[in-house]
């Protein structure tokens, strides 16, 4: 640890403990934190984060401090290494935390899933974040460690058989499949997104008028078509989330992918009418979220910070199939775990947190994917954690 690192108070505190899946993500660093890290947890109420600290059992600091009070984010931002925040819907409440992040050269972690806060964060604060060190590192959750880090691990695979690396162009599709529910947040960030699609394009390309890429490479998402995957055996319908961005921008980041790189995103089902039903669904959900009475009453019937109980979460899976092809070869592999939206998510921020903090990583600055900032190490850990990355024989 470099002796500019050792001033500062903490290595790690956590924004949000005292909601549904910041008080997962804390249980799971009171379980599994390796002895000596200093470590907080923060929130606007002292009270509440008392309550936090209780049921947690262990000593750990308190931080209170306000989304929307800048000087308290940037102090604590000064007092600590690496921030992970849980605070969402993140367009309405984690652009001052970024900007203190990357003013004071903290990492930032967060579970974001709206494309359009990554987006206005790049423009924003890129510059700074280089300048000062700082990684901020999006989408720490479901969304979309399981993607980027199964896309890492299938361009490996692909490598292997390859004779050690990859020279062509790949193709690549990943199939989602679940029985889990989505998160309170994760919903409210959804209808947010589905309501401002001009916002969202207009964040897209303002980045693209600034962001560089690289010369020799590409790298893109594409928007796949629904259809029935031979190889699988699923109906495949095309999932409008960030996750193939996110792929996307580790196969710019990362020469390893590839001098040609192209993702596809889907979700998977069993059967036709069950696909149909998915198509139907989301349109039907992009529709009510134009008009804001509905909208609203949406977000009331499934509020932020609440979620479900421990055995419906004990009982939910996932799993993220990929088909990479290069070359002549094709690779499937499969990543798969417990309750995505809650459980495997607090164990991914978690890990993700621990291992910027404390892991032998890549050098980088700035706005950062999880496979560009840690890769291998992160690949290492999460396995050791119980979410399996395995290639399918």
């Amino acid at each position: 640890m470099a002796e500019s690192e050792t001033k500062r108070t903490y290595d790690l505190v956590l924004l949000g403990a005292t909601g549904f899946t910041g008080g997962l993500t804390a249980d799971y660093l009171a379980e599994n934190a390796p002895e000596g890290l200093r470590w907080a947890i923060a929130g606007r109420s002292k009270e509440k984060l008392e309550d936090v600290r209780e049921r947690l059992g262990v000593d750990v600091d308190l931080v209170v401090v306000d989304s929307s009070d800048e000087a308290s984010l940037r102090d604590m931002a000064a007092s600590t290494r690496v921030v992970a925040t849980t605070v969402g819907p993140y367009l309405e409440y984690g652009g001052p935390l970024v900007a203190a992040c990357a003013q004071e050269g903290t990492d930032y972690l967060d579970l974001t899933g709206e494309p359009e806060f990554v987006d206005r964060m790049y423009v924003e604060h890129q510059a700074t974040a280089e300048a000062t060190g700082a990684r901020i590192i999006h989408c720490c959750g479901f969304d979309s460690i399981p993607h980027d880090l199964g896309a890492y691990f299938t361009v490996q695979e692909l490598a292997k058989d390859l004779g050690g690396a990859v020279t062509g162009p790949v193709t690549m599709r990943g199939v989602v499949r679940s029985n889990g529910t989505f998160s309170g947040g994760t919903f409210h960030s959804a209808l947010n997104a589905f309501a401002r699609a001009k916002q969202m394009r207009d964040a897209s390309q303002a980045r693209k008028r600034v962001e560089q890429r690289p010369k020799d490479r590409k790298s893109r998402a594409t928007a796949g078509k629904p259809s029935r995957d031979k190889r699988l055996g699923y109906w495949l319908v095309p999932l409008p989330t960030i996750d193939p961005f996110i792929v996307a921008r580790s196969g710019a980041a990362l020469a390893s992918y590839g001098p040609a790189f192209t993702y596809s995103h889907f979700a998977g089902t069993k059967t036709l009418r069950y696909a149909a039903g998915g198509v139907v669904g989301a349109s039907t959900l992009a529709l009510a979220a134009q008009v804001p009475p509905v909208r609203n009453q949406l977000k009331k019937r499934v509020p932020q910070g609440s979620g479900p109980s421990e055995g419906r979460r004990d009982a939910s899976w996932f799993s993220v199939e990929f088909v990479g092809e290069s070359g002549g070869k094709t690779v499937q592999t499969k990543v798969s775990g417990g309750d995505p939206g809650y459980t495997e998510t607090a164990k991914m921020l978690a890990e993700a947190a621990l291992c910027i903090a404390l892991d032998d990583n890549p050098t980088t600055s700035g706005q950062v994917t999880t496979a560009t900032a840690m890769g291998d190490a992160l690949l290492l850990r999460l396995r050791a954690a119980g979410i399996s990355f395995d290639r399918v024989s």
